[in-house]
């Protein structure tokens, strides 16, 4: 691999290690068979370039799908193969539709995941050598070590909040490996020969080893890539490299990046800004920000001997002042603090503070987090830059009993009192109080008034607590001027204890604050909260009551391990924030007719995101990437590099072409040295821009280059999974408004999120052994069947689950219908021509049309679950139906309705499994590539025939359970069939007749009800309900026609040409059929019988 080449022979090569052998386990001979198929397939395609796309003239419409590159730091496992699938089968079924169809793929390599890796292994040789002997090797100490992590784990667990706890506490590396203890080498150890893994300390040896694997890999799959416009990223690719420039310097041209000061998830260990691709945890999480509101510590006045450091710290700076600092994000409700709670069990310092000369009290995380922020402007809150002078430490127990001077408080002395569910990972460990409006406060401070056994165990006496009344500051219609007081008494919460409660009385109260709450006091009384909350904390800040405090909204850890904080950094930053930017994105994924989101929960996330991506830090000083052009001191950040590639797609295979994922410019199908790849070069292809006179580069060679992009683009689907809705999905709309700011046409026209996937319905687990390569899914189950269970596996945003078993089944059932079809396709002695057609060949051929429509529906809307449900689970029903008839009735299938049948199938089913479609299409005899042929045409659905084979196919089913439980004697049935509605039915129908207009109105079943009040038995109500349920649900399927108040088709005809069919699936001899609107033939049908029988449902008479 290592001169990222992929040998067009290694398919050959491979099959001759895989014979298929007749006497091989029964568990695997058929999927040797597949395997084998396969590799002989995908040679087939390679040799004749069968999905290489280009621009063309011929006035096929295009059609171009993009998915995201995967990380390049391993192999692809089957969460990346699910959510391929998604593009992988729509651009196919695009195929068969009879467009020019391009699905381009490439591999991403910027940023710090690789460099972490490379630096962790280089570490990990230094200290334990090579082969490295790792102190877990002793299984004494590894014990000790497992031990170790489970306890951190443990009290991690122990502080977390009930949301962090709902997600799981493990990172994700922990839970990939399912241990603690995770070492580089190990990891490598899976994916590389041992000898190899030294070389991995250089980051660039990854860039060499794992794409061209991922080539291979995809290869494997099927994946029908265009392989030709495959690149990685980073300055190793010097084409690529000059295009992120040129993008980058548009970028700058129009305003859209600028540079300053700003608050990013940052990691101290790494000295930068830490990104969604730089995390092993809290992918997706931004700044918080928080206000810390000062409370300044007075004189103890309780003569507490805990209090003896805080005295002595008070001698040396009460004239700086020292101040709790509690972290709030409502600091409107200041007016109504009575006390400041602490951790018993936290641990505190006293950190002094250079910008304000002050001393805070506060946690060490929170402490850490503080000393990278900005005081005001270009001001950092200490002089150095993550560095924090920690004057004292104190346990939550010293701090208790303190009185303190809150800021804005009606009360003149508030005091610090216990809660023993405070977070220390969460703010400053030091939480205000406000009663009147946080429901946790007013229990908490409630207990200790109620139960001073409690506070005694404390050290707080009386006059801490008993003095201090809720204090009303905000009045919330129907909910008084004390909305936590309220919720409390309206959900019964007895005691702090009863989270759940709290948590939905905190939640209501919040909002309600918010959107609907009046302020009662200060000088913004009467007006909204919403509107009073930031004149409120700007005039503290400006009157140093408060600072401005900023930390990641949930835990976030970098891939170095490091626990991320939130800092204020020199930093250039694109400004998704402008008004005018957004504004057009969002006209952009608000127009139906410009963009496709096919959910819509993903579409409100869409519109959120937009709104809510402001700043975005798109440049590092460590890792890998392409260098900004114009501050080389900086690496543009691995989400930033990965925004319009999708354009460079149309382009690379003339600058690099196929087996030349670095660009080595000796290989450019096009003689392009990059050096010459200009801003001016870029602006002709992409923008309008004239053509450059002076560049190197062959003029026809620019126009083709121009013409690609002009004929690809826009991009018409990009699929994803949902994850990347908040950075790098959201990004590119953003970035193509920039670029093409004068050619909207030119943007996404759709993208497609899916959910995760499980794997047997659990999160996939190397414990658990679960965790699937896709590779080695492959080897085991075939690609088609691998295929097949990812599109069963689910196509919503909500998560999928691809199960093994599904796998399984697929394989049989491959193989199988392979055997069928080759040996029913042009079988000899079956019927032909349109005179010998039947009722049962009429219902195949119509329900194949009725497949073929219904496939095209669904994986035109990405719904590839259903699909395969109708293009081939029901297929197959369908047959297997026919089959029986006709071996039931004695007479041969028929030739056309089989051939109809066999090709649509083959065509409808290779978007999922076109190995299996491609070896069929041949033994049938076609010419050409499967995966070029066209979608199979389709006649209109008979309506009406679909309704009489659901008549005779439903009426069956009831049969077969008559004759089960029919009782011994009979020597005769007969099938009873009436044409007749009694007239309390005819009634239902011609009111349903009435209520019709090309669909049923939204409260027709309320107004059923309605109707039904009329009727003078409550049997005869609950049997209209039901019928009319059941009609509504024909008239849904087949049309108004199902409410005709006469059947509009021979139900005894249908019946007595099936009879033979009947007596072999019935297992009866001796029936008929006897139409009960036919006197004579029915004069002996007993009238409890008659009863039982209505138009469309029959009955089985035992005589």
């Amino acid at each position: 691999y290592k001169n990222m080449a992929v040998s067009t022979e290694a398919p050959t090569a491979e099959m001759s290690n895989l014979s298929v052998n007749p006497s091989a386990p029964k568990g695997t001979a058929k999927r040797d068979a597949l395997r084998a198929n396969e590799l002989e397939v995908q040679a087939l395609w390679e040799k004749e370039n069968v999905f290489e796309s280009d621009a063309a003239d011929d006035g096929k419409e295009k059609f171009i799908v993009t998915f995201p590159f995967p990380y390049s730091n391993g192999h692809l496992h089957i969460g990346h193969a699910f959510s391929l699938t998604k593009s992988v089968f729509r651009a196919q079924f695009e195929r068969h539709l009879g467009k020019n169809v391009l699905f381009p793929f490439a591999f991403h390599c910027t940023g710090m995941p690789i460099q972490a890796a490379a630096n962790k292994l280089k570490s990990e040789i230094e200290a334990y050598g090579i082969p490295p002997q790792f102190p877990e090797d002793d299984p004494a100490v590894r014990a000790k070590m497992e031990a170790d992590l489970a306890a951190a784990a443990a009290a991690k667990a122990a502080n977390a909040t009930a949301e962090s706890k709902a997600k799981g506490g493990k990172t994700k590396l922990v839970s990939k490996t399912g241990s603690g203890i995770v070492r580089q080498w190990n990891i490598l150890m899976k994916m590389v020969p041992e000898e190899e893994i030294p070389q991995f300390v250089d980051a660039l040896y990854w860039l060499n080893y794992f794409p061209p694997i991922g080539v291979e890999h995809m290869k494997h799959f099927g994946a029908g890539v265009d392989w030709r416009r495959s690149f990685i990223t980073t300055f190793v690719n010097p084409y690529y490299d000059a295009f992120i420039r040129w993008q980058f310097n548009v970028l700058n041209e129009k305003g859209k990046i600028l540079f300053g000061k700003r608050n990013n998830v940052f990691s101290l260990v790494d000295g930068q800004v830490c990104a969604d691709h730089d995390r092993s945890e809290g992918e997706g999480v931004g700044p918080q920000e928080y206000v810390l509101i000062k409370l300044k510590v007075l004189e103890p006045d309780h003569g507490q001997a805990r209090h003896d450091k805080m005295k002595a710290l008070l001698e040396k700076y009460d004239e700086k002042g020292i101040y709790f600092v509690p972290a709030t994000l409502r600091p409107e409700t200041m007016y109504g603090q009575t006390n400041c709670f602490v951790l018993p069990d936290g641990e505190y310092g006293a950190y002094y503070i250079d910008a304000t000369d002050e001393v805070f009290i506060m946690s060490a995380r929170s402490a850490r987090g503080l000393s990278c922020q900005v005081y005001s402007e270009n001001t950092y809150f200490t002089k150095e830059f993550g560095k924090i002078e920690c004057l004292e430490t104190f346990s939550g127990n010293e701090l208790l009993g303190l009185p303190l001077k809150a800021p804005n408080a009606s009360y003149e002395k508030v005091y610090t009192l216990p809660l023993l569910s405070i977070s220390m990972n969460k703010g400053t460990g030091i939480v205000t109080s406000v009663p009147s409006d946080a429901p946790d406060d007013y229990m908490a401070l409630k207990t200790l008034q109620d139960k001073p056994d409690f506070a005694a165990k404390f050290d707080i006496t009386p006059d801490m607590v008993d003095d201090f009344k809720v204090v009303p500051i905000i009045e919330i219609e129907g909910y008084g001027d004390a909305s936590a007081v309220f919720m409390c008494e309206k959900l019964k919460i007895k005691s702090a204890n009863d989270k759940a409660k709290l948590t939905q009385a905190k939640d209501e109260t919040y909002l309600k604050g918010f959107t609907s709450g009046i302020m009662k006091v200060g000088p913004y009384a009467g007006e909204k909260v919403s509107v009073a909350k930031p004149k409120i904390k700007d005039e503290m800040i400006a009157a140093g009551q408060a600072h401005l405090y900023f930390e990641p909204e949930s835990r976030v850890v970098s891939r170095t391990n490091d626990e991320c904080i939130v800092a204020s950094t020199d930093q250039w930053y694109l400004a998704y924030g402008e008004e005018s930017w957004t504004q057009a994105v969002k006209d952009h994924i608000l127009d139906e007719e410009k963009f496709n989101s096919y959910d819509t929960i993903a579409q409100a996330k869409y519109e959120y995101t937009v709104d809510w991506l402001q700043e975005w830090a798109c440049t590092r000083q460590f890792g890998l990437g392409t260098f900004l052009p114009w501050d080389k001191q900086w690496v543009i950040e691995s989400l930033s590099d990965s925004t319009i590639y999708m354009a460079y797609y149309t382009i690379a295979h003339i600058l690099q072409g196929e087996d030349n994922l670095n660009g080595d410019s000796s290989k450019s199908p096009g003689g392009i040295d990059p050096a010459d790849l200009t801003d001016d070069v870029f602006n002709y292809i992409y923008r309008k821009a004239s053509m450059p006179t002076d560049s190197k580069i062959k003029p026809e060679v620019l126009e083709k280059c121009k013409k690609e992009f002009r004929y690809w683009y826009p991009m018409d689907l990009r699929v994803s999974a949902k994850d990347l809705i908040p950075n790098h999905l959201t990004m590119a709309l953003f970035n193509h408004a920039a670029i093409w700011d004068d050619e909207p046409e030119l943007w996404p026209k759709g993208y497609y999120t899916n959910g995760h996937v499980l794997v047997d319905a659990e999160k996939m687990s190397k414990s658990k052994g679960n965790f699937l390569m896709m590779d080695e899914t492959i080897d085991h189950f075939s690609a088609d069947a691998t295929r097949f269970a990812c599109a069963d596996a689910g196509d919503s945003i909500e998560d999928a689950n691809f199960s093994r078993e599904t796998a399984d089944t697929a394989i049989v059932s491959l193989v199988n219908e392979d055997e069928w079809i080759s040996n029913n396709y042009s079988v000899e002695g079956m019927r032909s021509g349109d005179e010998t057609m039947n009722f049962m060949d009429r219902v195949l051929t119509n329900e194949t049309n009725h497949a073929i429509n219904e496939t095209s529906r669904c994986f035109s809307g990405m719904q590839f679950r259903e699909g395969i449900q109708k293009g081939w689970y029901e297929m197959l029903l369908a047959r297997n139906e026919y089959r029986s008839f006709c071996n039931d009735s004695g007479i041969p299938m028929h030739k056309d309705v089989v051939s109809k049948w066999c090709e649509a199938l083959v065509i409808m089913i290779c978007p999922v499994c076109p190995h299996w479609s491609e070896k069929l299409w041949k033994q049938i005899g076609k010419t050409g590539h499967a995966v070029k042929a066209a979608w199979p045409v389709a006649g209109v659905e008979d309506k009406l025939l679909s309704r009489q084979a659901r008549f005779l196919r439903d009426n069956l089913k009831t049969m077969r359970q008559q004759v089960g439980k029919a009782k011994a004697g009979f020597t005769k049935s007969s099938v009873l069939v009436t044409d007749s509605y009694p007239q309390s039915k005819i009634d239902v129908l011609l009111m349903m007749q009435e209520k019709y207009d090309n669909g049923f109105p939204a409260d027709f079943m309320k107004q059923l009800q309605g109707w039904c009040k009329n009727l003078p038995e409550k049997k005869l109500i609950k049997n209209t309900m039901q019928f009319a349920s059941f009609t509504k649900k024909e008239v849904e399927d087949v049309g108004p026609v199902a409410m005709e108040t006469t059947l509009p088709f021979d139900q005894k005809s249908i019946m007595e040409d099936s009879i033979a069919y009947l007596k072999s699936q019935l297992n009866i001899e001796n029936l008929d059929v006897i139409k009960l609107d036919d006197s004579d033939a029915s004069a002996d049908v007993p009238d409890r019988m008659r009863e039982l029988v209505v138009p469309g449902k029959a009955y089985l008479w035992f005589h």
